[in-house]
C-alpha cells in the first residue's frame, strides 16, 4: 500500500537514456559484433522499461485512485490511457521525442497524484543523463 510515481518516472528516464545510447549508434556505418549485441541489449531495456511505466501507472491508477481522486481529476482516466500509447510508441519506436512524450505525461500523473496528497511538487532537472526535468515531492 506505498505508492509513488517515481519509479515510473525513473523508468520514462531509462528509456529516454536508451534512446539515446540507440541514437548514437545510429550514424556508425559498421557495427562490429560487440556492437550489435549492445544494441540489441539497449532495444531490450528500453522496452523493459517502457513496460514498467505502464505497469507502475496502471497500479496506481487501479489501486489508489479511487472516487474522491476521480473527482478532484476527472480527466485521470484520460491521461493514463495516454502513458500507456505512449509507452507503446516509446517500445515500438527509437524516438527521443516519443520519449520525452512519455516522460511528460508521467511527470503530469505525478503532479496529479501528490495534489490528491496536498504535497506541493517541484520540478528539478534530475542529475543524471539524461538530464531531464522531473516532478519530486517538496518534504
Amino acid at each position: 500500500k506505498i505508492y509513488d510515481p517515481f519509479s515510473a518516472q525513473i523508468a520514462a528516464l531509462s528509456v529516454i537514456r536508451f534512446t539515446d545510447l540507440l541514437l548514437e549508434m545510429e550514424g556508425k556505418a559498421d557495427l562490429s559484433l560487440a556492437e550489435h549485441a549492445q544494441f540489441s541489449r539497449l532495444v531490450r531495456e528500453k522496452e523493459i522499461h517502457a513496460e514498467k511505466v505502464k505497469h507502475e501507472i496502471r497500479v496506481i491508477w487501479g489501486d489508489y485512485f479511487k472516487e474522491p481522486q476521480i473527482e478532484k481529476f476527472p480527466d485521470i482516466h484520460k491521461l493514463v490511457h495516454k502513458i500507456m500509447l505512449a509507452g507503446s510508441a516509446s517500445k515500438q519506436h527509437v524516438d527521443r521525442t516519443k520519449a520525452l512524450e512519455l516522460l511528460t505525461l508521467v511527470n503530469r500523473f505525478a503532479e496529479r497524484f501528490w495534489e490528491t496528497k496536498d504535497v506541493k511538487v517541484k520540478r528539478t532537472t534530475c542529475p543524471y543523463p539524461p538530464s531531464e526535468e522531473v516532478v519530486y515531492p517538496e518534504l
